[in-house]
């Protein structure tokens, strides 16, 4: 299969995206628990800037989805290992999606789910916001991460076995 003409750029652009979204939830982690910022207060890089962009699940969603598009669209470009570890990645982003969508629904009716006072996700019925983005992040990352080293450094191709020589019999 050919890998598709623009896929090498598209998955750099994707990486990008991918590794700036990490920095922006390691800041806010860093700033919790090393500089013991009150969580309202952590966060990250861009809502030091723009507050109002980080408690905007808009944003949050509009990631999902940019996510799950890139997930989706890059996916032909795989096979083998490299694509069945890139598949395992979307399908935990698409309920990564799943939970953001949740939250966006919530924010937008005002009316919260699992009795919260805020727009509160299935998953984070039990885990804090902040840990369960880091390990959203890192479920989908990780198989993103060994799909792309399957896919830039493919298992050598196996040479066919030479035909063997008939072996005379007697005669």
């Amino acid at each position: 299969m050919d890998t598709p003409r623009y896929h090498r750029t598209a998955l750099t652009a994707f990486l990008v995206v991918v590794l700036a979204h990490w920095a922006e939830h390691l800041v806010q982690a860093y700033q919790i628990w090393v500089l013991h910022s009150p969580r309202p207060q952590a966060r990250g890089v861009l809502g030091q800037f723009f507050p109002w962009l980080i408690t905007s699940e808009w944003l949050h969603y509009g990631y999902a989805i940019v996510m799950l598009a890139g997930l989706f669209l890059l996916r032909p470009g795989f096979t083998g290992r490299a694509r069945t570890w890139w598949t395992v990645a979307l399908v935990i982003q698409f309920w990564h999606h799943i939970e953001h969508l949740l939250l966006l629904i919530q924010a937008q009716t005002g009316h919260y789910y699992f009795g919260g006072s805020v727009p509160t996700s299935v998953a984070q019925t039990v885990f804090p916001r902040v840990e369960l983005h880091l390990f959203y992040n890192s479920v989908v990352f990780v198989p993103m991460v060994i799909a792309m080293y399957h896919h830039l450094q493919p298992a050598p191709v196996a040479e066919p076995e030479p035909a063997a020589e008939p072996v005379a019999g007697p005669r």
